[in-house]
Order: C-alpha cells, then sequence, then structure tokens
C-alpha cells in the first residue's frame, strides 16, 4: 500500500540556514520528507527558505531574539507576568492558527520544554487545547532540570506548561539518557517517550560526487553489507569470476553482499566483450544479478547530459568515492605489473582482500589478507566472513549506515511515529 502524502509542519525558534544542532535536524528531515513525497512547512521565527520542496514561514515574534520576547522575558524572568506576556501570547496565537490549522501534524523543537520563548509556549498550548493540529513535542532540552535555568522559572503559568505533559501530544527524545530525564520530569513512563536520535548525512560527510550519489542511490548500494570494491577493467586476467563466486559463497553468511566492479571492458583485446558475456551469465545462473554491478552498464544514471544507453566511463574522483564507501577490496588478479589499488586501498584504510601472487605480496605482504588462486570460493567467503565478524570498524559502519543515517531515520522512525500520531488523534 503507498505512504499517503501529507502535511508537516516543523517548528522552533528559528530553522536553518542558522547554524545549530536543531536547525539541522529540521533541515535533513524536511528534505527527506520533502523527498517523500510529503509537503514540509518549516515555521520559525529566524530563518530563510533552503530548499524548493520546502515551504518556509517566518513569524518574527517567533525568534528568542526578537525585541518584544527579550522584553517579556525579562519581566517572566523576575516572576512578572504582565499584560505585554499575554499581547504576545494572543498575537501569536493568531499568526499561528491558519498556519497549524491546514498541517496534518506539526513537530515542534524545544518550545514545549524550554523557556526561550514562553509566549510562544502558551500560545502553542492553547491551540492544543482547541485541537488545532496534532502536535508532536521533539524535546532536546528541559529548562526545569537545567541548573543554569532554574533561577529564571517560577510556580504557576506559563513555566509550568514546561513540566507538565499537554494532552494528546507524542514527545520525542535524541537518546535514552534524556528519555529517562523527560520521563521524570514530566511523572510519564518511559515507554511513553519516542527515542529518535540524530543522524550522519553519508553523502555529504564523505563528500561524494554527484555521480557517485546516483550510482549509490540507483544500486541501493547503502544497504550493501558487505560493498566489496573491485577497480578494475574487464580483462580476463583480472579474474573476475573468482570475484562473483566469492561474492555468491558469502552470501550464504551475509545475504546483502555486494560486488561493483568498476572499469569497462579492456580496449585493446576484442575477446573482452565476449568475458563480459560470459560474466554476465556466470551471475545468473549464481543468482546475484542484484548483488553483483558492473558499473560501465549503469550508463542511465550517468549526470553528464550524454546517451543513457552509452557506457559509463568513472571519472578518478568517483572511483576514489567508491574506495571510502566500500567496506573491503576483493582483487583476485591472476597475474598484475604491479596493482595499485592495493596501495589506493590502504591509503583509505580499505581492508584487502587479493590474491597470493608476487607483486601484492611485495606491496602489501602480511598486512593485505591474501589467498590461493587455488582456494575454493567458499573458503576465501568464510575468511572474509570471520573477518568482518570481528572488525569492530566494519562492525560500526554498518551500524551507523543502518540506524543512524538521516535518510534511514526518517523513513524508519519518523514516518511510523507521525502514522500512529495522525490515527490515533
Amino acid at each position: 500500500m503507498a505512504q499517503p502524502a501529507w502535511t508537516i509542519g516543523i517548528l522552533h525558534y528559528s530553522g536553518p540556514p542558522v547554524v545549530g544542532g536543531v536547525e539541522i535536524t529540521m533541515d535533513h528531515h524536511a528534505r527527506e520528507l520533502s523527498r517523500l513525497g510529503h509537503q514540509v512547512h518549516i515555521i520559525a521565527g529566524r530563518g530563510e527558505p533552503f530548499h524548493p520542496r520546502v515551504h518556509f514561514h517566518r513569524i518574527p515574534r517567533m525568534d528568542s531574539r526578537h525585541p518584544d520576547v527579550l522584553a517579556v522575558n525579562r519581566e517572566l524572568a523576575q516572576g512578572q507576568v504582565t499584560e505585554r506576556y499575554h499581547r504576545l501570547e494572543e498575537a501569536l496565537v493568531q499568526e499561528l492558527r491558519p498556519l497549524l490549522a491546514s498541517l496534518d501534524v506539526c513537530i515542534v523543537h524545544n518550545a514545549m520544554t524550554l523557556h526561550k520563548n514562553l509566549a510562544l509556549t502558551g500560545a502553542l498550548h492553547r491551540l492544543n487545547q482547541a485541537g488545532v493540529t496534532r502536535f508532536i513535542a521533539w524535546a532536546h532540552d528541559f529548562a526545569w532540570l537545567d541548573q543554569l535555568y532554574i533561577p529564571e522559572l517560577h510556580p504557576g503559568y506559563p513555566w509550568e506548561l514546561l513540566r507538565t505533559p499537554w494532552p494528546g501530544v507524542a514527545y520525542v527524545v535524541v537518546s535514552q539518557h534524556r528519555r529517562g530525564m523527560l520521563a521524570q520530569l514530566l511523572d510519564l513512563p518511559p515507554e511513553a517517550i519516542r527515542v529518535v536520535t540524530p543522524g550522519v548525512d553519508a553523502f555529504g560527510f564523505l563528500k561524494l560526487e554527484p555521480l557517485t550519489q546516483r550510482l549509490v542511490e540507483g544500486l541501493d548500494l547503502l544497504q550493501a553489507e558487505p560493498l566489496m570494491l573491485l577497480p578494475a577493467r574487464v580483462t580476463r586476467r583480472k579474474n573476475i569470476q573468482l570475484a562473483i563466486r566469492i561474492t555468491a559463497a558469502l552470501r550464504a553468511h551475509l545475504p546483502q553482499a555486494t560486488l561493483v566492479i568498476t572499469g569497462p571492458p579492456g580496449p585493446h583485446n576484442p575477446t573482452n566483450l565476449a568475458y563480459l558475456d560470459s560474466l554476465r551469465r556466470l551471475r545468473r545462473e549464481l543468482g546475484v544479478e542484484a548483488r553483483v554491478h558492473f558499473l560501465y552498464e549503469q550508463g542511465h544514471l550517468r549526470d553528464d547530459g550524454g546517451d543513457p544507453a552509452a557506457p559509463l566511463l568513472l571519472p578518478d574522483p568517483v572511483v576514489a568515492d567508491f574506495y571510502r564507501l566500500a567496506d573491503l577490496l576483493l582483487f583476485p588478479s591472476q597475474r598484475e605489473g604491479f596493482g595499485m589499488p592495493v596501495l589506493e586501498a590502504g591509503l583509505v584504510r580499505l581492508p584487502i582482500f587479493a590474491s597470493r601472487i608476487p607483486p601484492f605480496q611485495e606491496s602489501a605482504g602480511e598486512l593485505a589478507h591474501l589467498f590461493d588462486l587455488e582456494e575454493s570460493p567458499a573458503r576465501i567467503a568464510q575468511e572474509m566472513a570471520d573477518f568482518l565478524a570481528q572488525d569492530p570498524a566494519y562492525r560500526l559502519r554498518r551500524r551507523v549506515l543502518r540506524r543512524f543515517t538521516w535518510r534511514g531515520i526518517v523513513e524508519t522512525q519518523i514516518l511510523p511515529l507521525i502514522q500512529e500520531v495522525i490515527q490515533h488523534a
């Protein structure tokens, strides 16, 4: 069943491109939700439009630095709830009501547990009581549990709103530790509070080329476990048929094992095209067509305006990207003059599984996992699986890619939460 398209608000004192942890979270959530077909509205006191598919609404009096807010905050810090406060709260109610009424759900960052604009907190509380929309309170900070802020807080309204659970509101925190804190503050059972961590932008952090990103997304390579790299042209001496057999055998241990071959058929031997055809047949016979990719064949993912049916020749920066993306180098050559990929893999700390031939013994020696060409694919695959099972760097990398990318978090945690909030309202 297709995912319904929702209208989703994301609200905070400030929004992108303001630099801050909350604003970065808003940016990535908005981009990913809009990519999935949802209509996203950022509602903030400060910030600017930052994405063509994300609507930006600036309400200046939401900004914690707005002069009216600063004036009210000075009074509140002294325990005074004056007419100035009530006018500001009412103005925010009137400005927010039509926007929030158009939303299926609104994610509110910090304003329900932090005191940086208590008139905004009061306005949101009134709009929640009126049932204007459904709210998710994304609580990063808790004023009532921060010794720095407690002197500015007082009994009664509006300060009590920051330590009182709001009816119908779903609460989210960023860690198990914060869940315990908020559960204590609001006197809620911990299981009533959802934990959704921040994420990492794998593409941005690794500075991947646009073409690399298209290949990774088009072939779903972030889901590969492991992703094996064979950076070579398709020629017989590269022994690619052994790499395909190893991949098929490795899937008995790691079903998502995936191999990418970066190069096209070698240009100087006309039999290389026949060799490529034989490799395609082997891939089909072993049932690994979805797990062995010749990047040469992915012209439909090109980004240079060329013919999508033409062969894809990867520029050096894209090949370098795959060294950073891969979990190991698989290089089963029968013979080499030297074998530069071994050095390149060493430069990026990529584990190496390669054939025991003199050039590799000379360049990497005991620092690589070398296998005899007479060894069975099953034996080599077992050695790989044993290594990966014990390698902390690989295991942490896979955990990050499975659980802590912005895309994965939005798809597997935030969308189910939104659906639950909407269905149970």
